[in-house]
């Protein structure tokens, strides 16, 4: 489980188990979790997050998309 961004409270991760999947990012703080699908981060997955939560890390994690995109390339080999 690569992390491959941190800011604030929050930790950006992908899990190596799901290579199958298209292009995606898990976020964490605390006890809740999001998952993120990279190509229009849109939000595929939420544990917990308010919608003012969510608002705000898609908005952090759209200036880091294409970064995002490529370390998910370089993990996965895909």
């Amino acid at each position: 489980m690569p992390t491959v961004l941190r800011w604030g409270p929050y930790r950006g991760f992908f899990y190596s188990n799901e290579s199958e999947e298209p292009p995606h990012l898990h976020v964490r703080s605390g006890d809740c979790e999001a998952k993120f699908w990279l190509h229009d981060l849109s939000l595929a997955a939420n544990a917990g997050f308010s919608a003012h939560e969510i608002g705000a890390i898609i908005r952090y994690l759209g200036s880091h998309r294409d970064e995002l995109e490529g370390k998910w390339h370089e993990h996965f080999g895909n």
